[in-house]
């Protein structure tokens, strides 16, 4: 028990570990606050027309689908055009049509739109006999949170396995471990002081970002697919204590399996991965974890329940790895 609180006491003073506790509860409220914004206008088309060029009948048709700006010269309206930041549509007249100007570096759904828009204006008159039903606006940010909530989750969860590491590197450099080798402490006590700060800090920042993204629905199994991923991700920190060398070492460590944490759920998220290779993605545990939520999310209980299993799997079989290798390597340092 004293050793745990000397563990809280040096939380305390990592200010790494906090802000790394800190950031996904601040990401979740953002990602909350994202929600309430009309980001539909990214989706608008922009024109650029030169003043006294196209009749007020054109212009007005241009009106139908996004703002119209005019420009007095050449220069303005072809800087506009070629603006990075901007997808602006230069539009002239060319005889009775339209003639557009693109810049080459806009989104396909507005290149897409320039060369639609010369044929789509020949054909103004046919299309207006045309009925026109009128559809809401889908939430551009909607179908993206599915994964970003569940990511964001990932990172809190990740927190035990960053504390673990820097700690015990951090130990190294001063002498505690040579200290620890030769203390009457069991293998089982030392990876119980080690692992639970470290899986207490990482459940209490996934808890909290959890309570603020997800409904208070399916709280226990949310809560079970949590806690046993902060324990998985504590106990990966001991063994990234372990190898490596000094800090800078772990540091590098610790961004690569943070890399592969994330990378290997959002790869098979995105690119629909299924089959055996879904089965070997698996073995990472960030992907039953990453399905867990998104199961949750979902409303599907039974497939949650299957990934809780994953995942104790997976503490049980790291819980078992580690306990081996450390009887191996107290059994060294004492011999």
């Amino acid at each position: 028990m004293n050793g745990i609180r000397y563990q809280l006491k040096s939380v305390w003073k990592d200010k790494f570990c906090l802000m790394t506790f800190l950031l996904p509860i601040l990401v979740a409220v953002a990602l909350q606050c994202m929600g309430s914004i009309d980001l539909s206008s990214l989706g608008e088309l922009h024109f650029g027309v030169l003043q006294d060029d196209l009749s007020p009948q054109a212009v007005a048709w241009l009106e139908r689908y996004g703002p119209v700006t005019v420009y007095e010269t050449d220069e303005a309206w072809a800087g506009a055009i070629h603006e990075p930041s901007t997808n602006v549509i230069g539009v002239k007249g060319d005889g009775a049509g339209l003639q557009t100007t693109i810049s080459g570096d806009e989104l396909e759904i507005f290149q897409q739109a320039a060369a639609t828009l010369p044929n789509l204006y020949e054909q103004r008159a046919a299309a207006q006999q045309v009925p026109v039903l009128m559809r809401e606006r889908p939430d551009l940010l909607e179908s993206l949170q599915g994964i970003f909530v569940p990511a964001v989750l990932i990172v809190a969860m990740f927190l035990g396995c960053t504390f673990n590491a820097m700690n015990i590197i951090a130990e190294k450099e001063d002498g505690v471990a040579f200290v620890n080798q030769v203390l009457p402490m069991s293998t089982g006590q030392y990876v119980a002081q080690k692992v639970t700060v470290g899986f207490l800090f990482g459940s209490l920042s996934a808890v909290v970002t959890a309570a603020i993204c997800f409904p208070w629905r399916n709280i226990w199994l949310m809560l079970a697919l949590i806690l046993l991923a902060s324990f998985v991700a504590a106990l990966l920190g001991l063994f990234i204590g372990k190898g490596a060398a000094d800090m800078m070492v772990g540091v590098v460590y610790v961004k690569l399996v943070m890399l592969l944490f994330l990378a290997v759920p959002l790869v098979c998220a995105l690119a629909g991965v299924d089959g055996p290779m879904a089965v070997l993605c698996n073995l990472v545990p960030s992907q039953p974890a990453f399905a867990g939520i998104v199961a949750l999310s979902a409303g599907d209980t039974g497939a949650a329940l299957q990934d809780i299993g994953i995942l104790a799997l997976h503490g049980v079989g790291w819980f078992a790895l580690y306990a081996l290798l450390a009887t191996r390597w107290k059994g060294k340092a004492k011999g």
